[in-house]
């Protein structure tokens, strides 16, 4: 089993060798702590050593990765094979386009005054600009495996300068089935052995089961493994309510709620048809909502999200396909209008809130038949969430 770490206390970015211009870009996001996470992992990364962590969500994963990364960068002399489609050093791969789109605007955040350059590819989206843009070369790539498969199949782009690949929510690729694409991608990179080098690699995610381990270390070299927090659990900050409501009742139930809490709301449901009803019966209500889910158009999806976090939009109605990769500050509540299918499902859900050591709620919606996997959930989280809120509990 690869070495752990299990505690770790958040530092000043003083206290870090950061370069002056990332320093400058971090100062700018108005970040001046280092999360436990971020502290942890960033002598691990910059040493060189393949990882694997693991922490909560809103624990500062992405800065986790990146920043020890754009910090080896800077400070390292680029190899070069002579050739534009050679400069790519990073390569950043994330299961949906919400968390390439939340991980590059982060990225462009940090590298503001450094010059460093970087591309998002995801589907969605006309591949030309992308293709042009990997054709010019990048410091930084950050995809979906499948867009940048498309493009590796078109010859675009020669990864021979990528040293360091990151997977992020690399649990969620392996139940997406993307793991036969990310083999193929790894599988592309050249093999920095034969010029004495080796590509770093990093793998995060804020749950890492143990059916997971094994193909994520084949990835990997003799990783050191990073577990903050309790493995396996929401955040401290959260606090859990179940209400008991018949399915039919559900939407009369959430549209009562939302009359009486003030703030934004995050609404998950299980499937994309269910999302759009929700989200018209509440506009019907009089509830600003929208709709956000994998078959919508990217700039819909953008729209959604925009118009959320602008609070244009009081209440955004998703499948997981916002459970990972949506950081929005001040989301107070995440209601689980069906209740999740599994532990990992619930955990990245109700992330969505408490993010940054702040606090928020999360309710679950159960009908009678559901009540099975409510039992079922809580003994996998080991946390009885029945009794966390006993106040807003009906029946």
């Amino acid at each position: 089993m690869p070495a752990t770490v299990v505690a770790a206390d958040p530092i000043p970015f003083d206290e870090l060798d950061l370069d002056p211009r990332l320093a400058m870009g971090v100062r700018d996001r108005g970040f001046t702590t280092a999360t436990p996470i971020q502290a942890a992992v960033f002598p691990i990364v910059s040493a060189g050593r393949d990882l694997i962590a693991s922490a909560e969500t809103g624990s500062g994963k992405t800065g986790a990765f990146l920043l020890p990364v754009l910090n080896r960068v800077l400070k390292e002399p680029r190899p070069s094979d002579g050739t534009a489609t050679g400069r790519t050093r990073v390569l950043v791969l994330g299961p949906t386009r919400e968390l390439v789109v939340q991980i590059e605007d982060d990225l462009q955040g940090f590298v503001y005054h450094t010059g460093l350059t970087s591309a998002p590819v995801f589907g969605g989206t006309p591949i030309g600009p992308q293709a042009q843009a990997l054709r010019a070369g990048v410091d930084v790539v950050v995809a979906t495996p499948g867009r940048l498969l498309d493009h590796l199949r078109g010859g675009i782009p020669a990864f021979a300068g990528v040293d360091t690949l990151i997977l992020d929510e690399a649990d969620r690729m392996l139940d997406m089935g993307f793991w036969p694409d990310v083999r193929r991608i790894v599988a592309s990179l050249p093999d920095l052995k034969a010029e004495g080098r080796q590509r770093q690699t990093l793998l995060f995610s804020a749950t890492i089961p143990d059916f997971v381990l094994n193909p994520l270390k084949e990835l990997a070299t003799d990783p050191v493994y990073v577990q903050i927090g309790r493995r396996g659990a929401p955040a401290d900050g959260i606090s859990h309510s179940v209400e008991q409501v018949p399915t039919a009742r559900k939407t009369a139930w959430l549209t009562s709620f939302l009359a009486r809490t003030p703030g934004s709301v995050l609404v998950f449901v299980n499937t994309k048809r269910g999302t759009e009803r929700l989200a018209r019966a509440l506009s019907s209500a009089g509830i600003e909502a929208t709709a956000l889910h994998a078959d919508r158009s990217q700039a819909l999806r953008l729209a959604a999200i925009g118009g959320f976090r602008s609070g244009r939009y009081r209440v955004l109605v998703a499948t997981d396909v916002a459970a990972r990769g949506l950081d929005i500050d001040g989301i107070k509540y995440v209601v689980n209008f069906e209740v999740p299918p599994n532990r990992d499902t619930y955990i990245h859900r109700v992330g969505r809130t408490a993010r940054q050591d702040a606090t928020g709620a999360a309710v679950t919606l159960a009908a009678p038949d559901e009540l099975p996997a409510v039992r079922a959930l809580e003994a996998s989280i080991d946390l009885d969430v029945r009794d966390a809120s006993p106040r807003s509990r009906t029946g």
